[in-house]
């Protein structure tokens, strides 16, 4: 039964939208369960959900005094999104009723549709709001676009029809302001703290730092707030059309004749169209886009992070938005982030639902298919795309002992390129002989790589090829180096910004007194990430830096200083001494030193 106070407090709930507003920071939470990435698989997330205990046969709530946090990005995509959304909206009330508490926490794909942005809405999304449009709104906007598009000809309703089809005005209208699940998602936080644990979408990027979590889930979320509200009051006025992308309304407005904008109301929306379309809610600094807890390596983002948590009075971040490899739960940076976007939409992602449960110390994950529950995986090392999904030892063996089935030289790059197979995976290398007796300066280089955890340089282990000693480099496919990248312009989406690469990079020459650094031995995967290769000019007995890097910005920070720390003499001389010669450990150690003072 359910007492008067229960009564109460779900009418509360359904009356007062509010009532669960302002909920980023608890400190005595019992049992948390966190998904994320649903993007619409209805079905996957309810079996997710029941088997981690949330659910009940009924679809009801079953999970008691449990926290569900739900880490962004329910929409876009998948077929059910709108299932998605009213079963969270009628969970909310049942788990308060209960004891329990849902947080939804909106994702970069919500905002999108909040702004404008419809590039990943499904054919199926639109239909399910085709009931709620009427032919009034379908009308209005014809004429408008037709105007817009110079009258339109005998063809245009059907041009019309087909890029907005029945369902996309209703939808753009339940996810404005004063829409359904606009209004609802505006009541929501960006960030959540949960005792000891940060939950967020994308990840908790430096801006974090500096505004802190009040800056985040008030500011932010102000600005994503008027910039709807100045959109809809232009779209009041014909100036801006449900139509419109987001990425076009910053010049659609820039053309509006100023002497048109006719009330004062106008003139603030266009100025705030103007100011605020690069908010940093909208771009790749930003905690709803933001990668670079899983992309950047330790010694750019693990100190730097640690930072950040510091200051929103957090342990750890559980992070969405970037698919695991293998599709499960797995964490990195020594459990300071934990990656729950498992690819749910299996007919996109190939993944499936996984459910990660935080109960004291203690994480497990439930998969959507039940079986037993599983400790979050270690974060893979992962330079370059490699078949089969091999972990860097299984491709180091591969390389080692794998038959060499064919040789060739690259007239392009002067490479002598090899490829190994184990009779089920085939991978191409790069043979590069030894530099002296013993002295194999790609192989040093992959190893302090490792021990840096500045995961940019490819699995290289020794090999003698015919009958020269030397070893051999992975060469991922797909790649692309600094030539091409820079002169196409491209790489402003990666993964992990490429200024913090560079840097990394810079330092790390600095550190092997790299001499051979050149734009072909810059390679990026399809995210941008940096893959150095080819150091047969690096470990040389040399001091200081070598000449091309004397004028570079080689910047010393917290997490290159951790990493240095670690590189004790005796860790040297055990992980180095096969593979380089006395002089060349002794200068090594000695770089090291001076790059501890800097």
């Amino acid at each position: 039964m359910i007492s008067v106070l229960q009564k109460l407090l779900l009418i509360l709930v359904v009356l007062s939208p509010n009532v669960l507003a302002n909920d980023w920071r608890v400190d005595d939470a019992g049992r948390v369960v966190a998904i994320s990435d649903v993007h619409g698989a209805y079905e996957a997330m309810v079996e997710t959900l029941t088997n981690a205990g949330i659910l009940d046969d009924s679809l009801g709530w079953a999970a008691g005094s449990t926290r569900l946090v739900i880490v962004g990005d329910m929409v876009d995509r998948g077929p059910r999104s709108r299932d998605v959304m009213d079963l969270l909206m009628r969970l909310e009330g049942e788990a308060v009723t209960a004891g329990g508490y849902v947080h939804v926490l909106y994702g970069n794909h919500e905002s999108m549709n909040m702004i404008g942005d419809m590039r990943y809405v499904s054919k199926a999304e639109y239909a399910a709001f085709a009931a709620d449009e009427t032919q009034e709104q379908r009308d209005r906007w014809f004429d408008v676009w037709k105007k817009r598009n110079g009258g339109g000809d005998s063809d245009a309703l059907a041009r019309f029809n087909d890029e907005f089809p029945p369902g996309f005005f209703a939808l753009r209208e339940a996810f404005g302001s004063n829409g359904k699940y606009g209004k609802w998602l505006l009541d929501k936080a960006i960030i959540a703290v949960i005792n000891d644990t940060a939950f967020v979408h994308g990840g908790l990027s430096p801006l974090v730092a500096e505004i802190g979590l009040d800056g985040v889930n008030q500011g932010l979320k102000d600005e994503l707030s008027s910039y709807m509200k100045a959109v809809e009051t232009l779209m009041q006025a014909d100036v801006l059309m449900p139509t419109d992308n987001y990425y076009d309304h910053a010049d659609i407005v820039k053309r509006f004749p100023p002497f048109m904008a006719t009330t004062k109301e106008m003139r603030d929306a266009i100025k705030t169209v103007r100011d605020l379309g690069e908010s940093a809610l909208f771009n790749s600094d930003g905690p709803l886009w933001y990668r670079g807890n899983v992309a950047c390596s330790a010694v750019i983002e693990e100190q730097r992070l640690a930072a950040t948590l510091k200051v929103i009075g957090a342990e750890r971040v559980v992070v969405g938005h970037t698919p695991t490899p293998k599709k499960q739960v797995q964490q990195r940076l020594d459990g300071l982030v934990v990656e729950v976007d498992t690819g749910m939409l299996n007919a996109y992602y190939k993944g499936s639902g996984n459910a990660l449960v935080i109960e004291g110390e203690e994480l497990l994950v439930f998969n959507q298919s039940g079986g037993e529950p599983y400790a979050p995986l270690a974060h893979s090392r992962r330079v370059g795309a490699r078949p089969g999904n091999l972990t860097a030892n299984e491709l180091q063996l591969l390389l080692e002992t794998g038959e060499i089935v064919s040789q060739s030289e690259d007239e392009a790059t002067g490479r002598s390129l090899v490829q190994v197979s184990d009779g089920t995976n085939t991978v191409s290398a790069i043979f590069i002989e030894r530099q002296g007796k013993g002295v194999y300066p790609d192989v040093a280089a992959y190893r302090l790589d490792r021990l840096l955890e500045l995961d940019m340089v490819p699995v290289t282990a020794i090999r003698k090829v015919g009958k020269d000693d030397g070893s051999l480099q992975f060469l991922p496919e797909n790649t692309s180096d600094e030539g091409r990248r820079s002169k196409s312009g491209r790489g402003s989406s990666a993964r992990c910004d490429l200024p913090w690469q560079w840097g990394a990079m810079y330092v790390f020459d600095v550190l092997i007194y790299n001499e051979g650094r050149s734009l072909e031995r810059m390679l990026y995967d399809p995210s941008w990430s940096l893959i150095l290769v080819e150091h047969q000019r690096a470990f040389k007995n040399a001091k200081g830096r070598p000449k091309h890097l004397e004028k570079a910005p080689v910047d010393v920070t917290d997490g290159w200083r951790a990493a240095l720390a670690e590189l004790s003499d005796d860790t040297l001389e055990a992980e180095f001494s096969d593979i380089l010669d006395k002089r060349r450990l002794r200068a090594l150690g000695t770089r090291r030193d001076q790059l501890l003072t800097e």
